[in-house]
């Protein structure tokens, strides 16, 4: 009896992980190419402006993808051309909460409203979090 339930289940998670594959595929090839291309410019996108920095850091962490250990040498680099810590946490919070290149894929395993509500609720307490962190600091 529970070999059959193992089996069943192990058969279900086999054919959950065919249909999702083309999708994760062309999300991580989408992201690959994305991260490329954003790398050169996290530098000059900030404004130093203390108003919009946690903004713009919360949004470049969303668009964003990787572990979240690659967000703390990615927001070393940042701290060490000037960009500000604000800004700097709200990017490392987005990045390893907001998924926005990952939302379609989210959204069809939890449906669409989940999704959407789990990620801008993340995006906001990002930029939160962030300016409690550093004003408690």
């Amino acid at each position: 009896m529970k070999k059959d339930l193992l089996k069943q289940s192990f058969q279900k998670t086999i054919r959950s992980f065919k249909i999702s594959l083309p999708t994760m595929l062309g999300i991580l090839l989408l992201i690959g190419l994305l991260n490329t291309g954003w790398q050169g410019y996290y530098e000059r996108i900030f404004t130093g402006n203390v108003f919009l920095d946690p903004l713009i850091g919360a949004l470049t962490g969303s668009v964003s993808f990787g572990i979240p250990i690659v967000s703390y040498v990615v927001g070393g680099e940042l701290l060490e051309q000037g960009v500000s810590l604000l800004a700097v946490t709200a990017f490392i919070m987005a990045w390893a909460t907001v998924g926005v290149a990952m939302l379609p894929l989210e959204a069809k395993f939890l449906g669409w409203r989940f999704a959407l509500v789990r990620n801008a609720v993340n995006f906001v307490f990002a930029i939160v979090i962030a300016i409690l962190t550093v004003y408690t600091i």
